[in-house]
């Protein structure tokens, strides 16, 4: 494809002499928002997927082939636009911009079906395609999106002096089909939350019906497109531990918390927050069937004290307290946050009084009895789990704060306070570490740990590491780095290197790169990136969408695809023992910046 620049402005604008003409030719050819499309819906009909009229099909519903269908053309699409954007200048469109119609209508004549697929020009036309869908909640709704696809599809198209021939009309419906699901493949169950998206699904079905008669061929694209839809319904309704990625939640505290009589089926793994005093608390990664009883098990065993004296507390935000029973569960099912959890003494006074020396001693011991390479091998499978369970909508949802419910952005927010939360547990354990010899090996172990990070690639633990032991309360205790040997301050400095903020992190982003799949980002300069293209650049210019900006965003959130086109294998393994899962999955965290300097200044004052 020969590089061109394609403004797509409306053909009013030219000339004001010829405004009456053009406007009768473009409303005969693309539709305006407000055409009501939808009005047509049966509305007594249910909102579900599964309702949608479709055509039998004889034994091509297998499950695992249509998964891994989808995650071998998941990875294709990654390959595609790598080795795209590296191709040469001739392979690559260049949209400057237009309004949303011209560029939806622009990208329809140009998008190719798979029996045209293969030349340049259809990598091109599906990079496009990948741009607009990624990020067209930019600049227009998705129930406007929904009226222009009805539009295109039902339209009568006018071509000079004759009428649109009948394999002229195919190909536009079938295109129109094939931009439907690939948007459906790319969102999965974001479009199913959209009461918009649901009616615009029942009214394709329904039209694509009416048309078998006329376009017979027309079947095998209804197929496909049905199969998608069920597909995505089956595994929206089937429990959570079975779907590909897992979802993580918020905490939150059931207002009306049940007994346990009965198993549920819809467990979901959860960071769990529970304080243990007035400045910190204990950051549980769990599942949400947790029960009280659980938590106090764990919480026990974590700070050495004993469960039966320990009683599981809400706080509410007017200050009011309330105790959980035993065989109660935690969470809620919506898991949205309600109240501060906390666990105290029966007289309801905090469980954690200042540690001894002699506690503070033992627990020290403890971490430091644990191999490395197991620690950083845990802490990367984590972060992979909670990592893998992030859409990249969910960085556009973010970076543009749309109207969007809050489950869009969960698997982001959870990652976000994971790595907010190991730089705090460094800190936290260094800090309450009150022998010099037992903190210098601290320093030492986790030094170590983050290099075992970066070696696994998941540099978002090795960022927050380098940045907790970075931080003002743990670098001014001069007295202990100076003990620290020379070989773990040379690794510790050019471990710095990757976190140095110079030339727009040149040095993380070159060793990132270098890196292959799966690989973990260190997501708060993902995020960063994203928000400065969208902040330093103007979305509208002269009216007209500035697909520049976009195709830079969507540039940028089509990293994550490509650091999840791999599943983490055999090569990041380590001892799966209890004790390295919990010095991993429980972090007893100071969250309170003052304690933290208080702590620092008593174990070396100041001169």
């Amino acid at each position: 494809m020969d590089l061109r620049t394609v403004t797509l402005v409306e053909a009013e604008e030219d000339e004001d002499g010829s405004d009456d003409d053009e406007d009768d030719c473009c409303s005969s050819s693309v539709p305006t928002f407000n055409v009501p499309y939808l009005l047509y819906i049966d509305d007594e009909d249910e909102d579900d997927w599964s309702s949608l009229p479709y055509i039998d099909e004889e034994g091509e519903d297998e499950e695992g082939e249509e998964e891994r269908e989808e995650r071998e053309r998941r990875d294709r699409s990654s390959e595609e636009y790598y080795s795209c954007s590296s191709s040469c200048a001739s392979d690559r469109y260049v949209v400057v911009s237009g309004t949303p119609l011209k560029i939806l209508e622009h990208l329809l004549s140009d998008l190719r079906l798979d029996d045209q697929r293969g030349a340049p020009e259809s990598r091109v036309s599906e990079l496009l395609l990948d741009d607009f869908l990624l990020t067209y909640l930019v600049f227009m709704t998705t129930n406007d999106l929904c009226q222009a696809l009805l539009g295109h599809y039902s339209s009568k198209r006018v071509h000079g002096q004759g009428q649109e021939d009948g394999k002229e009309a195919l190909y536009r419906k079938r295109k129109v089909l094939h931009l439907v699901a690939h948007w459906t493949r790319l969102y999965k169950d974001f479009l199913r939350e959209d009461e918009h998206i649901k009616a615009f699904m029942k009214t394709l079905c329904r039209c694509v019906l009416e048309d078998l008669y006329e376009f017979p061929s027309l079947e095998k694209d209804m197929k496909e497109f049905q199969k998608l839809l069920r597909r995505r319904h089956t595994v929206d309704e089937c429990p959570p531990q079975q779907k590909s990625k897992p979802l993580f939640q918020q905490l939150s505290l059931k207002e009306n918390s049940l007994p346990l009589r009965f198993p549920r089926a819809d467990t979901k793994e959860v960071l769990c927050r529970v304080y243990v005093s007035a400045d910190s608390y204990l950051c549980v990664y769990t599942h949400s069937l947790l029960s009280v009883a659980e938590l106090l098990r764990i919480v026990g065993q974590k700070m050495d004290r004993p469960e039966e004296d320990m009683v599981l507390v809400t706080h509410t935000p007017t200050g009011e307290r309330r105790m959980l029973q035993a065989g109660q569960y935690v969470y809620s099912e919506t898991l949205t946050p309600q109240s501060k959890l906390m666990v105290c003494r029966r007289d309801l006074t905090h469980i954690m009084a200042p540690l001894t020396d002699s506690e503070l001693s033992r627990r020290t011991v403890r971490l430091l009895g644990i191999n490395t390479w197991d620690m950083a091998a845990v802490l990367t499978q984590l972060d992979w789990n909670l990592f893998n369970s992030i859409h990249e909508q969910e960085l556009v949802y973010s970076t543009m704060s749309c109207s969007t419910g809050g489950s869009h952005r969960e698997g982001l927010s959870v990652l976000l306070q994971r790595c907010n939360e190991v730089q705090q547990w460094v800190m936290s354990e260094v800090l309450m570490c009150v022998s010099l010899n037992k903190r210098v090996q601290l320093l030492k172990k986790f030094i170590k740990i983050a290099a075992h990070c970066k070696a696994q690639r998941n540099l978002n633990s090795a960022f927050a590491i380098i940045m907790g032991l970075n931080t003002a309360a743990v670098s001014r205790l001069n007295i202990t780095w100076e003990k620290v040997p020379g070989k773990f301050k040379k690794i510790f400095s050019e471990l710095e290197l990757i976190t140095d903020p110079s030339l727009n992190h040149k040095a993380y982003r070159d060793a990132f790169k270098k890196m292959k799949p799966p690989k973990i980002p260190f997501m708060p300069l993902l995020l960063k990136d994203i928000t400065f293209i969208h902040e330093g650049n103007k979305t509208f210019q002269d009216n007209l969408v500035n697909f520049q900006k976009l195709h830079m965003i969507a540039d940028t959130v089509r990293l994550i695809r490509h650091c999840q086109s791999d599943q983490l294998g055999n090569e990041v393994v380590g001892s799966d023992s209890a004790e390295v899962r919990a010095s991993v999955h429980y972090l007893h965290i100071i969250d309170n910046q003052q304690t933290l300097f208080q702590l620092s200044h008593k174990l070396e004052p100041r001169a």
